[in-house]
C-alpha cells in the first residue's frame, strides 16, 4: 500500500485548488461538447456530444473516487 508523506497545509490548499480547478475545467468543456457550443469541424456533432457526456461522467466518477480515497 502507498505511503501518503506528510505535507504541508498551504501545499494542501494549492493542490486542492488546482484539482477543482481541473474539475471546473472539465466539466465546462464537456457541457460545451454536449450542448453543441464547443465542436470539432471534421468530426460529426453526434460524436462530439457523446464524447461532452464521456467527460462529464468521467469528470464525476473521479470525483467520487477521490472523496472515497480521501475517506480511507
Amino acid at each position: 500500500m502507498k505511503q501518503k508523506t506528510p505535507t504541508r497545509p498551504i501545499s494542501q490548499i494549492v493542490h486542492l485548488i488546482i484539482w477543482l480547478t481541473g474539475v471546473l475545467v472539465s466539466l465546462a468543456v464537456g457541457f460545451g461538447m454536449k450542448n453543441q457550443v464547443l465542436t470539432i469541424p471534421s468530426i460529426h456533432p453526434m460524436i462530439v456530444i457523446v464524447a461532452g457526456w464521456i467527460v462529464i461522467v468521467l469528470t464525476i466518477l473521479s470525483v467520487i473516487l477521490a472523496i472515497i480515497d480521501r475517506l480511507k
